[in-house]
């Protein structure tokens, strides 16, 4: 088990692939934002890829092991010490018994995972552990972990010392600027030229009002073509509208002149149109965006993007850890 000493900044539990099966009755994926540094911290300490573990937002928790164990912190540096002695980004890590782990404050990247040899073990819902906050389902009572909780953990072997292989890591922006790729569709025929140009070469910067439900962007309007305003009242009165219709995962929904990217607890459907996707591949990047900094997006085709999700898949194995 391990012991909720401070919470930080909503810790939440969540495992790989998430809840699936789900959405068409209102219980998206969840699940980590950043898989691939998720994946991992759980082949460090030795677990299946995608059991449960913490994804930590901002500000990391201070977590207390009453037994010993071993860990492994990957994705954003959130200045892990072990009883105030600094240890290692992408490398296991073995804790004694009553020993701490503390995060700080994300010096690059907005977001940490911790995995502990034999995984969380809470109980499944729906077939995974994935807390989905605004349902009150999975992890801990459904909820991001509260001081005092004790959070139980498998019967894990890890062993220290093991490191992910630096050419394998994903490379986390230091300059608050990013490079998202994004497939038209399934709604591009909405938007005009000039409208695709804009988004296209617009350093689109994200909004202190996103959560795990929808990245918010901040930028210039959109223009729209004909199908867009000369189109039949049941399809809503603004440009952006249209009649309800599914929305895919990572859909850019566009709500009057606002983006929001539906990321991992983000709705199956409504009344707005999608001009662009966020494949998956792409979603890490997006869980490493913090507030203010500046999202440029690079159109790619769907044979791209599912190259680029190969190759991920194709890092998140053993042969990636030394």
């Amino acid at each position: 088990m391990l012991e909720v000493v401070k919470p930080g900044l909503e810790t939440s539990i969540q495992d790989y692939p998430g809840r699936i099966g789900y959405w068409a009755q209102g219980f998206p994926p969840s699940g980590p934002m950043d898989s691939w540094s998720f994946r991992l911290a759980n082949l460090l300490v030795g677990n299946d890829a995608g059991d449960a573990g913490l994804e930590c937002q901002f500000v990391g928790p201070s977590l207390r092991f009453p037994r010993d164990t071993v860990i492994a912190c990957c994705g954003a540096d959130m200045k892990p010490t072990v009883e105030g002695a600094p240890i290692p980004m992408w490398e296991s890590v073995a804790v004694k018994a009553g020993a701490t782990l503390a995060l700080s404050f994300a010096a690059a990247g907005a977001r940490t995972y911790i995995a502990v040899a034999g995984g969380i073990t809470t109980p499944p819902w729906l077939g995974s552990r994935s807390t989905f906050h605004k349902a009150g389902v999975g992890g801990m009572e459904g909820h991001a972990l509260k001081a005092g909780q004790v959070v139980p953990t498998g019967a894990g072997k890890g062993k220290p010392g093991r490191r992910v292989r630096p050419e394998a890591r994903p490379a986390i922006a230091t300059d608050k600027r990013w490079i998202i790729e994004v497939v038209a569709g399934p709604n591009d025929d909405w938007i005009d030229e000039a409208g695709h140009k804009r988004f296209l070469e617009t350093d689109w910067k994200l909004s202190a009002k996103s959560d795990r439900t929808g990245f918010r962007l901040e930028g210039p309007d959109w223009s729209f073509t004909a199908k867009a305003t000369d189109k039949a009242p049941e399809n809503g009165s603004e440009p952006s509208n249209i009649i309800d219709q599914g929305y895919p995962f990572g859909a850019i929904n566009l709500a009057g002149q606002t983006p929001i990217i539906l990321v991992n607890d983000g709705p199956s459907m409504g009344g707005f149109i999608n001009p662009y996707t966020v494949p998956s591949a792409a979603f890490w990047k997006l869980a490493q965006a913090k507030p203010a900094e500046r999202l440029r997006f690079k159109a790619v085709s769907l044979d791209e993007a599912q190259a680029l999700r190969h190759r991920i898949n194709t890092l998140c194995n053993d042969a990636s850890i030394i």
